[in-house]
């Protein structure tokens, strides 16, 4: 392969290497580009769920759900088929005790952003194949995570005949006992990568567990364990052999994979006893291996962020974290923001560097595209779990919508937002900042044969 090198690749990188070149106390203020909205009551056909969950506080979306699934609670996501994109919703209703009848799904979803020259704000289902919209949420839409073969090794509920094993619940879908269908008793997955191979990763947190499954959602080995840590939810906890050194709903709320497809970077969301306060762990996995390398750094949460909301990779060393706190619109002080942690030069072990990059409750919004009458805009909601790279000038943001629940912008079930954001200050892709490298490295080579 020949690079060419010219001027304008030579001040590309220049430009690269100065927007990463030292730490900022805040980030330059940036715009909402894209916007769109799916309202909570959006559902999919499948069996009966939420009937071990409570209502929500303010009345709408009353549970159950009669023959539907909610398309709702994004906690993670990776680009689909055209200009769609692949969600997955996370456990159901918020618990492992409320969630059995919850399937685990991942859905295309197809965005309509309202933008300055147009666009009618909206989100219909799309083709899983194809990215093409689609009328609504159905079984060419989504794919479901299941266990056929029998490859993990905890019980899940398609195991029992009455949910959660108890014979005053109702029965079990029959759906899920003859397909072996996980669901959110089963396993919380906050997070999702797909590799060099085609496989999906999904990132849980009631072990913490990485599942393996293939582009069908069909799991293809045992859960793989964190070595050393520990959720109130682990198996080994369960069964009395270790005690748990890591809170509910701690594990993987975070999973970044490099270009090449064969190294994930997990991060948990919170701190493992012992730990120095308010540090998450990050930890590399190799794909290939299908075994943690021993590679390790941490994570320091702000003053004010209490959890961290979604990681993706910028490049093999760093990646773009969300960091939030409980703070909505309606309840305590918001603090969502997106940092760039940096692991370059940082010993194993050690804490990555952190650089401010957007402020959720501070983005410019001068054609006001969510129609609320202000040009600044900001992201209140709770929890903010997905965020992807679309290009080294836009990101773009989900927010998880904890159907039915909500309070983010008002006193009703929150319903979930796509953000297109343009950055003050770009991010290069992995790919391109790969091709920099290579450039550079000519450069260099270039000048050592003149010297």
């Amino acid at each position: 392969m020949h690079i060419a090198v010219t001027q304008r690749s030579v001040a590309l990188g220049l430009a690269i290497a100065a927007a990463f070149a030292a730490p900022v106390a805040h980030a330059a203020t940036s715009t909402l580009t894209g916007w769109a909205l799916m309202p909570a009551a959006t559902f999919s056909d499948g069996p009966t769920s939420g009937q071990f969950a409570g209502n929500n506080p303010y009345g709408s979306n009353p549970l159950p759900l009669v023959g539907m699934q909610p398309v709702q609670g994004f906690s993670g996501v990776i680009a689909g088929a055209g200009n769609s994109f692949r969600v997955i919703t996370d456990n159901g209703f918020g618990s492992q005790g409320n969630s059995a009848d919850t399937l685990l799904r991942a859905y295309a979803v197809l965005p309509d952003f309202r933008t300055s020259t147009g666009g009618s704000g909206t989100v219909s289902a799309a083709n899983w194949n194809t990215g093409a919209a689609s009328a609504a949420f159905n079984a060419a839409s989504r794919i479901t995570l299941s266990d056929p073969n029998n490859k993990l090794s905890i019980k899940i509920q398609a195991d029992y005949t009455h949910y959660y094993n108890n014979a005053a619940n109702p029965m079990v879908d029959a759906s899920i006992r003859s397909g072996r269908l996980l669901t959110g008793a089963d396993l919380d997955v906050e997070s999702v990568r797909q590799d060099k191979n085609g496989n999906l990763w999904f990132g849980d947190e009631f072990g913490p567990y990485l599942i393996k499954a293939d582009a069908n959602g069909v799991v293809q080995r045992r859960e793989i364990a964190l070595p050393g840590v520990f959720a109130p939810q682990n198996e080994a906890v369960l069964n009395g052999s270790v005690s748990a050194n890591l809170g509910g709903s701690g594990g993987f709320e975070g999973m970044a994979i490099n270009a090449s497809g064969d190294k994930l970077y997990t991060l948990l969301e919170k701190t493992v006893a012992g730990d120095p306060a308010k540090s998450l762990r990050i930890n590399e996995f190799d794909i290939d291996a299908e075994a943690y390398t021993g590679t390790s750094f941490m994570y320091q949460l702000e003053a004010d962020g209490t959890a961290i909301g979604d990681m993706t990779a910028i490049d093999d060393h760093r990646f773009l974290v969300i960091e939030r706190n409980g703070g909505t619109a309606t309840s305590g002080t918001p603090f969502k923001k997106i940092f760039i942690a940096d692991t370059t030069g940082v010993a194993n072990g050690g804490f990555a560097t952190k650089t401010e990059l957007v402020d959720l409750m501070n983005i410019a919004d001068p054609d006001d595209l969510n129609g609320d009458g202000l040009t600044t805009f900001s992201f209140p909601y709770v929890t903010i779990e997905d965020v992807l790279i679309l290009d080294a000038n836009t990101l773009l943001v989900i927010n998880d919508n904890n159907f039915p629940y909500g309070g983010g912008r008002g006193l009703y079930s929150d319903d979930t937002e796509f953000l297109k954001i343009s950055l003050a200050n770009p991010v290069p892709e992995p790919e391109t900042y790969a091709l920099l490298l290579a450039g550079l490295g000519l450069i260099g080579f270039a000048a050592r044969r003149r010297g």
